[in-house]
């Protein structure tokens, strides 16, 4: 196979990656010492807002935090195939 074609395939795998991981929320999960509970931190407007997280939702909230920070370097590593794409396409 060519470069290109290894690329595309690449770049094909990485939007269905991404397509599979859609079921995320944006902030992080955490418990202080002083806090009997969980809560989401996230910023909206430029502001921090915290919400309370019930205890038998932590697993899958936590889930969920893991899978933005897993859709996020999944985005960034299409960019770069893209680029690279570009830049093929271009020569």
């Amino acid at each position: 196979m060519k470069k290109i074609d290894l690329m595309k395939k690449q770049q094909d795998m990485l939007k269905d990656q991404i397509c599979r991981n859609l079921d995320l929320l944006i902030g992080s999960i955490v418990r202080s010492p002083a806090m009997m509970y969980h809560s989401l931190t996230t910023k909206v407007g430029g502001k921090t807002v915290t919400r309370y997280v019930r205890k038998g939702l932590v697993p899958k909230v936590k889930k969920m935090t893991d899978r933005n920070k897993r859709v996020r370097t999944l985005i960034q590593k299409l960019s770069n195939v893209n680029w690279e794409l570009l830049k093929q396409e271009s020569e």
